[in-house]
């Protein structure tokens, strides 16, 4: 079965519209404007990240950012899910994660990629670690009674400028971003990266996780307590949360 059903709401530019595309691997996301791009979507059985999940290990800097050691897995709140990546590899790893996503075409291609995690064997144990909640980051922590070990963050993309270069199955999430910055300014969009790593700090009992592309400034210029450093990313970590406040 394949389906193509043009998505109104996605977007009010002339060049790029988007398409969903429905088939025997679950729910997709085509770029009308660029159809030589491989559609989106949330695939956990892929190639790619079955190798991160199956070489992923404690040791990795992920994992020491976040503070997993021996037994000890805290629970996270991925306030920027995205595509859910992160937070897969960190349940593989044990840890329980509340993953929150705004943009509502994301999040159903989330939602999408989980359901259908949900019903392979060996994904379906991982999935069950993992929450989605379609909303606000912001509000939603400021409302949160129970709060997590660890909020993990990875703003990339609406700090990234237009001409920024991105892996291609990446570009379709970029271009559908690329409507929501057309409608806020740069002071804007600072103030709203300033109140969801505010927020954070609030939340966080024990640590803030900032993803970082590796020679890109920190947060809102803000210096970690302790960074772990990748091969083409480094993650930033805030410990002291309530002197930071």
């Amino acid at each position: 079965m394949h389906m193509n059903t043009k998505i109104a709401t996605c977007t009010k530019s002339n060049k790029e519209n988007f398409s969903w595309i429905v088939d025997d691997k679950g729910l997709a996301l085509q770029l009308v404007s660029d159809k030589k791009l491989k559609p989106l979507r949330v695939d956990f059985s892929s190639t790619i990240i079955t190798h991160r999940r199956k070489t992923v290990s404690p040791k990795q800097s992920i994992a020491k950012a976040i503070g997993i050691k021996g037994n000890y897995y805290p629970s996270i709140l991925d306030a920027t899910a995205g595509l859910g990546r992160d937070a897969f590899i960190l349940a593989t790893l044990g840890c329980e994660v509340t993953l929150i996503e705004k943009h509502p075409i994301i999040a159903k291609l989330l939602k999408d990629g989980l359901e259908r995690a949900s019903k392979i064997h060996d994904l379906a144990i991982i999935v069950q670690k993992m929450n989605l909640i379609e909303g606000d980051a912001i509000q939603y922590m400021r409302k949160l009674e129970k709060k997590p070990d660890v909020v993990y963050l990875d703003p990339m993309f609406p700090e990234r400028k237009k001409s920024a270069k991105v892996k291609k199955e990446m570009q379709i999430l970029q271009a559908l971003l690329r409507e929501e910055d057309k409608k806020e300014d740069g002071e804007v969009i600072q103030r709203n990266l300033s109140a969801l790593f505010n927020a954070a700090l609030k939340t966080a009992k024990k640590r803030v996780v900032v993803k970082r592309p590796k020679l890109v400034a920190p947060i809102l210029n803000q210096k970690p307590d302790i960074q772990f450093i990748g091969k083409t990313c480094r993650f930033d970590v805030y410990l002291n949360l309530g002197k930071r406040i």
